[in-house]
């Protein structure tokens, strides 16, 4: 419910723009635009949905092999390859150009290799933890509002055919 791990993981990308491309995530803060907006996807389907064949392929090679982190490395890629094009963009042009990427940044021999450029597991760790003692208070007040009455239990439940 609600999708915990990847609102973590947005939470993480999110803070991970902010830090490598500190531009764009202002621009991004400044129209109102956070990665659930177009991020949610890459983190759910591993960029197999809206990515050409050859390169979701690839990136599901690295993925089976070194975990979700490659997620986060082509995700970067891609805003760091767009860059300069995405930061002149208002809120509706801006919307449209996450989901619709260039062709040319959806160059496998080109992308990869620019995400692998970018070392993201020391800090995704540390985010991590960040992210988990945000929500402690959040998943306690949520959990004790949430429990339910115990049920009485029905007799016919006990009894065991024999």
């Amino acid at each position: 419910v609600g999708l915990p791990l990847v609102q973590q993981y947005l939470f993480q990308f999110e803070q991970l723009v902010k830090e490598y491309l500190p531009k764009l995530g202002e621009h991004f803060s400044q129209e109102m635009i956070n990665p659930s907006m177009y991020a949610s996807q890459w983190f759910i389907t591993v960029f197999s949905y809206s990515f050409p064949f050859p390169l979701a392929l690839r990136i599901w090679d690295v993925f089976l092999y070194e975990g979700v982190k490659i997620v986060f490395q082509v995700g970067l890629a891609l805003l760091r390859y767009c860059h300069d094009d995405l930061v002149k963009l208002p809120f509706e042009k801006l919307v449209h150009a996450l989901k619709n990427f260039p062709e040319d940044a959806m160059n496998p021999d080109m992308l990869l290799p620019m995400a692998f450029s970018t070392k993201v597991s020391r800090r995704l760790r540390e985010l991590e933890e960040e992210y988990k003692k945000r929500n402690e208070g959040r998943s306690l007040k949520e959990a004790t509002s949430d429990r339910r009455q115990p049920q009485p239990i029905n007799q016919k439940q006990l009894s065991v055919k024999q």
